[in-house]
């Protein structure tokens, strides 16, 4: 076959799988009775307490928006226009060499055109009171980042270019298989080898929120060995918990201060969530389907790549990969509404599992009011939460809690 077909069929074979688990795997009506509308911002928080969230929020998406337009705007120029081309064959070495070489000066070059923004955003996140952490540490932090984004894509790059120089038709299926398998092996290893580079870790104390979390995770037939609190607070004062990895690897972390700040009830109320996630191994769904995507993103690479440059053979050479990274800038761009909104049904379950749980809807209205005032949250418009919102607002997060505890015989409403 030819390179295309092999590019075709590898973009149909794991497209229609990600379409058959994601059909099988998402709780596509997580919401017994239906998902409400959203509650009134009015009937949960203060007008002081809305002009703040609005006063940080706005002006900190705003930036956030910029930050996007100029790092896709750095990508297009560099890789649709020879002047990327041209600065990578100005390299020298072997051609991983190369590609290695110009993985970092392009990351250096996007960090440097966003820099300014972030700059910007973290001087505001320290004056509102979000971020507790210096300059000389958050600049640490922006290293650690820009470093973890140079090994992955060049990573990426070595495995898709030497399938390229190896297999010259057939690359696109064996490079897409080959990038599933590491997807599944990040997704294993990034609790052990990535987490720690950014957060300390210890175990939850024994004592009776350790004993009650205990409890929960029995409930929900979730085994879990140990409980783990990262010491956020030396980053930041907004609150927030997680589950990562799966199998071996699996952990549920509590930032300290959700420990130190929250009562226990909304403490448990998050542990739940979490505890939802693991009950139904959303990490490895997630993995799973990110691992598609990646198969299905490299077959539509190789039926997109060769059109854009007239010929075929185009990955063999080194002065592709500004090409390569802006399609793959543009790529994640346009599935972000499939991805974010796969995710939100995935956090709605969690959060439903988490009421059903406790049977608590007034700690989880507290907890999700206490979340939203840490982190100065605000309702998005209604494009941005459809495009980039991984997770329910809070408003509706809320309006969820107050129907399910009307079902539960536990009336609630967001203003108690």
């Amino acid at each position: 076959m030819s390179e295309r077909r092999w590019a075709l069929g590898t973009l149909v074979v794991a497209g229609v799988a990600f379409i058959v688990v994601a059909a099988v795997s998402m709780p596509w009506h997580p919401v017994p009775g239906g998902t409400p509308p959203a509650v009134s911002a009015g009937d949960v928080f203060t007008p002081a307490q809305i002009a703040r969230a609005n006063s940080f929020r706005d002006l900190a998406r705003y930036l956030a928006w910029a930050s996007l337009a100029v790092s896709l705007a750095v990508a297009i120029v560099l890789g649709f226009t020879p002047l990327g081309a041209r600065m990578v064959g100005l390299l020298r070495g072997w051609w991983w060499v190369r590609v290695l070489q110009a993985v970092l000066v392009l990351a250096v070059i996007g960090q440097l055109a966003t820099l300014p923004f972030a700059i910007i955003g973290h001087h505001r996140a320290v004056e509102f009171g979000l971020s507790t952490q210096a300059w000389g540490p958050w600049t640490i932090d922006l290293l650690k980042n820009l470093l973890l984004e140079v090994v992955v894509s060049t990573l990426l790059l070595l495995v898709v270019m030497g399938c390229a120089r190896r297999w010259t038709r057939a690359w696109p299926a064996v490079a897409g298989g080959i990038l599933a398998v590491l997807v599944m092996i990040g997704s294993f290893v990034y609790p052990v080898l990535v987490e720690p580079a950014f957060n300390n870790f210890k175990s939850l104390p024994d004592g009776p929120l350790r004993t009650e979390i205990m409890r929960i995770a029995d409930e929900e037939g979730v085994h879990l060995d140990d409980v783990l609190v990262a010491d956020a607070s030396r980053r930041t004062t907004t609150l927030n918990a997680y589950v990562s990895g799966f199998g071996s690897t699996r952990r549920v972390v509590l930032f300290d201060n959700v420990i130190n700040d929250l009562p226990r009830p909304q403490i448990l109320a998050i542990v739940a969530h979490e505890l939802a996630h693991a009950r139904h191994n959303d990490v490895l769904v997630g993995s799973v389907l990110g691992a598609l995507g990646a198969a299905a993103g490299i077959g539509l690479l190789g039926l997109v790549l060769p059109w854009i440059r007239r010929r075929e053979g185009a990955l063999r050479d080194p002065t592709v990969v500004p090409l390569v990274l802006a399609l793959v800038a543009i790529g994640s761009l346009l599935s972000s509404p499939i991805n974010n909104g796969l995710s939100r049904l995935v956090e709605t379950r969690a959060d439903v599992d988490a009421l059903q749980t406790t049977r608590d809807p007034h700690a989880f209205i507290d907890m999700q009011k206490q979340l939203a005032l840490h982190a100065l949250s605000n309702e998005p418009p209604a494009w941005s939460q459809f495009w980039f919102g991984s997770h329910p607002t809070t408003l509706s997060r809320i309006a969820i809690a107050e129907q399910l505890g009307r079902r539960m015989g536990v009336p609630v409403d967001g203003s108690s």
